[in-house]
């Protein structure tokens, strides 16, 4: 009977160091897709005997929350969502710093990405920026397929185009970072304003936009393009566009929060989720992101960094809070009140 009640995976094994089960439980606040955030906390609790509680909130709004909670601190790991969020929470003393032995099987770019250059947050996956167009519009509205970001101010496209707010969602973020990368933040911000004049909505997640175009809501979603390929992949009339000018990439963050009332068991999550078998589990539900781990199996429908002309995004100054902060800010002051 002992032996039967400690039976564990021999991928339980691997990550509890010859421990039987971790047990006990786990808080994660997560910001990938809510079907992916549910995978990822079952597979854990069934692979470790660990209860696990979800919390699914875009980046830029689960930042505000462990902000607000940094006194007594809810949740214990932070699993998902653009990397400047988690920038700004290390930077700001959120985050505990961790080193998962792991680290090894994770390509140079994403062991240790954020701004303060502690340990404070490891990537787990990435994304290209971009658009999806529905094409069964397109053609009903007699109009071109749009190929850069100068494009999609056309006027044609006026009332056609979708795109989240950046002050709760880090896939808007990105845009405005990418859109001051590649042109500097006066002209960003004239580009800015000039598609404002065609956007329909400012959603709250950064997934949204893809799925109002999956649907024929919107003509035109701006987003991370491993979302919009899981539309596409469920058969809806999708063309996705990664825009002629160059364009910016996420990695998604992961995080243990500062005062983690279960760290045996966050840490042991951050180790699951840095490996081959943890980057895969999102896969079984379609999630199309290029994982971290080298040896983790690539989506066929994920469209990898060097098949594709992207800016050198510089995640250390972008993911800062003062830039953070000023980008948006600038974006609520002058862009969002104008007329459209």
């Amino acid at each position: 009977m002992k032996n039967a009640l400690f039976v564990v995976t021999a991928a339980a094994l691997l990550f509890t160091a010859g421990n039987a089960l971790a047990a006990g439980r786990l808080v994660m606040y997560c910001s990938n897709e809510p079907f992916a955030c549910q995978e990822v906390a079952d597979e854990f609790a069934k692979q470790f005997d660990v209860k696990v509680q979800m919390t699914r909130a875009g980046s830029g709004s689960t930042y505000a929350k462990i902000l607000a909670e940094k006194d007594n601190p809810k949740a214990d790991v932070w699993y998902a969502g653009t990397l400047d969020p988690h920038s700004q929470a290390g930077v700001n003393g959120l985050l505990e710093s961790y080193k998962s032995p792991k680290l090894d099987e994770i390509g140079e770019l994403f062991k240790n990405p954020a701004t303060s250059k502690q340990n404070h947050t490891t990537g787990v996956y990435a994304g290209v920026l971009g658009y999806s167009v529905n094409t069964d519009a397109l053609k009903e509205l007699n109009l071109p397929m749009p190929k850069s970001w100068d494009d999609l101010s056309n006027p044609i496209y006026k009332g056609h185009v979708q795109v989240a707010n950046p002050q709760s969602s880090g896939t808007a973020y990105t845009v405005l970072a990418t859109f001051v990368q590649l042109w500097g933040e006066d002209e960003a911000y004239n580009k800015l304003a000039a598609l404002h004049k065609n956007v329909n909505q400012y959603t709250k997640s950064g997934s949204a936009p893809g799925k109002a175009a999956a649907r024929g809501e919107t003509l035109i979603g701006i987003g991370f393009l491993h979302d919009h390929a899981l539309q596409k992949a469920e058969g809806f009339p999708l063309e996705l566009v990664v825009p002629a000018e160059g364009t910016g990439y996420e990695i998604g963050g992961l995080s243990i929060i500062k005062g983690a009332r279960n760290m045996d068991n966050a840490k042991l999550f951050v180790d699951f989720m840095l490996s081959k078998e943890g980057q895969e589990v999102p896969q079984r539900v379609k999630m199309f992101q290029v994982p971290t781990n080298v040896n983790a199996t690539v989506p066929k429908e994920a469209i990898r960094l060097e098949d594709v002309k992207l800016i050198d995004y510089d995640f250390v100054t972008y993911g800062s809070e003062e830039m953070r902060k000023a980008l948006i800010d600038r974006w609520v002051t002058e862009i969002k009140p104008m007329a459209r």
